[in-house]
């Protein structure tokens, strides 16, 4: 990959793809113009570590560390992921979920510098020349949120621009992607929250969302500026309000390349828990019952991928969206509800109405209870422990987030279950000793996914992005589960590991991309060492601009 960012004319300590702070050598210090701007030492990548690693133990609070981690990326960012990438099981709950729910409830507040591209609806008819302002002209993949529906937080608008900057972090610091090919956008498109219209210091766009017609227009356009100034990009749509979500998914799927992290990831991770968890009570997803508490754009994406996987397995289409059940603040979604969207209706089966989540449970007797609701606490102990007396590995998955929207927490699934739950969350809940016995619960969270599927499609220069190329992803993560860790219930790999099991996942993904004709290179002969030589290293060498 080339960059234009090479022959960057920022001087030196304001650049921060080049910045080396005090590492810079005094040859380099005398040809810079930092001789003298710098105190007198010369360090090491690992001394400045060091001294971030400081700073960091002496802040309060996760979100403090957020903000100066923040404003690292912004000063010199091989130092920014030298940290991230040290200890990703310390460092991405604070610099993605849950911390950054926090900061997008306060960027109006938090606010310093701009660190992505505002798209406004009022750019309408001018995107591609607001496109060009962006200073790399290779840019592979476009993060885009409309802020409609961010985390379990709802519409908040331009504050959530905090979404695709941390997400393509997570693109590097999760799958050693070089991020200099990658853009963060918020399309301002207007907001519903009322609070933040009449907030002095909110920084969006002060109207309501603009019909879907008018939408759909504005992102034809943008899609079309993207086609033009930057072929080999692929657009990830994130944190879009549910019905918007899955138009514009189906709208582009087959058209452009591109993927929504919120129904593809959110769907993939789901099933990469489901495919270990079934590991484990020795059954298979064809055998099983599942009922989904919430049906927006997560949940019925998931329920579609789960089709998918069932029809892998041999059942009809029919067959297969008989096993899933579904229910959403309105009730369990059979035919007598006049209120389904079409990707619902297809999941309305013949059943007694009911809004009382604890008798769909007795009366569905699923195996599986995968919540995607946000209402905290949905998964009562009523709930739970029916689940438990109808199986005796009963799976729950409470997969909203932030941490206080989810259906349950770790230690209520398992107190209520007797330690015989299969559980896992949108979050990262702590072990759970109960009956002598340590339980380690699982955090299925896309970033298992995405970006391990982002490195397959960037080193691939993948035409489409399909669900085959997901379920290779699931399949591919649960396989890095060990039986040691299987026996604690642990059902994704260590966070701790989560760069080694990412490019694993896409030299497996990559050889499905390959097989499947979708590939724009040619298939190398050793596809590990190929993909080995274009992973991100955070050195301070020319080696990370490709």
């Amino acid at each position: 990959m080339t960059s234009d960012r090479t022959a960057s004319s920022l001087p030196p300590l304001l650049d921060a793809v080049h910045n080396r702070e005090t590492a810079f050598t005094n040859e380099e210090r005398h040809k810079n113009g930092t001789l003298g701007l710098l105190p007198d030492a010369v360090e090491t990548l690992d001394r400045q570590m060091e001294r971030v690693l400081w700073q960091l133990d002496s802040k309060s609070n996760d979100l403090e560390r957020f903000l100066h981690l923040n404003g690292l990326s912004q000063r010199n960012e091989t130092l920014f992921f030298k940290v991230v990438m040290s200890d990703p099981k310390r460092f991405l709950p604070i610099v993605y979920d849950p911390t950054i729910a926090d900061a997008c409830l306060q960027y109006n507040r938090l606010f310093e510098r701009p660190q992505g591209l505002y798209l406004s609806l009022r750019h309408k008819g001018h995107v591609k020349e607001i496109l060009a302002n962006w200073p790399e002209k290779d840019v592979r993949f476009i993060c885009v949120s409309s802020g409609g529906r961010i985390l379990g937080l709802g519409d908040i608008g331009a504050n959530g621009m905090g979404i695709p900057v941390g997400k393509l972090q997570l693109y590097t610091a999760c799958a050693a992607i070089p991020p200099q090919g990658l853009m963060p956008m918020l399309l301002d498109i207007g907001t519903t929250n009322q609070k933040l219209i009449d907030d002095p210091l909110y920084l969006g766009l002060r109207q309501a969302p603009p019909s879907s017609d008018e939408l759909d227009a504005f992102v034809d356009e943008l899609v079309a500026a993207i086609q033009e100034l930057y072929p080999h990009c692929c657009l990830h749509f994130e944190d879009w309000k549910g019905d918007d979500a899955i138009r514009l998914l189906a709208r582009y799927r087959d058209k452009i390349l591109c993927y929504n992290d919120d129904i593809q990831g959110t769907a993939a991770i789901t099933i990469a828990g489901l495919d270990t968890a079934l590991s484990i009570k020795g059954e298979a997803l064809k055998e099983q019952r599942i009922l989904f508490y919430g049906a927006g754009s997560a949940g019925i994406g998931i329920a579609n991928m789960i089709v998918s996987a069932l029809q892998d397995e041999g059942l009809s289409e029919t067959d297969a969206r008989a096993c899933i059940s579904m229910m959403d603040i309105n009730g369990l979604i059979e035919p007598s509800r006049q209120d389904l969207n079409p990707s619902q209706k297809v999941f309305a089966h013949f059943h007694a109405a009911t809004k009382d989540l604890a008798e769909a449970v007795k009366s569905i007797k699923p195996t599986v209870l995968i919540g995607v609701s946000t209402n905290a606490g949905g998964f009562t102990e009523e709930v739970v422990r029916t689940m438990a007396s109808i199986n005796d590995k009963p799976v729950i998955f409470a997969l909203s987030n932030p941490t206080d929207k989810a259906e349950c927490t770790a230690e209520q699934a398992y107190r209520w279950t007797d330690g015989r739950a299969l559980f896992a969350a949108g979050v990262q809940f702590d072990d759970v000793t109960l009956n002598g016995k340590t339980l380690t619960p699982g955090q299925a969270n896309n970033f298992y996914i995405f970006p391990a599927v982002a490195l397959a499609v960037w080193a691939t220069q993948a035409r489409r992005i399909t669900d085959e190329v997901f379920l290779e992803a699931a399949k591919a993560t649960a396989e890095q589960v060990t039986a040691e860790q299987r026996a604690h219930g642990l059902l994704f790999p260590p966070q701790k590991d989560v760069l080694r099991v990412e490019i694993n996942t896409a030299i497996k993904v990559a050889r499905q991309i390959f097989n499947s004709g979708l590939a724009q290179v040619p298939e190398p002969e050793d596809i590990v060492d190929w993909m080995e030589a274009k992973l991100y290293r955070p050195e301070y060498t020319s080696a990370n601009r490709q």
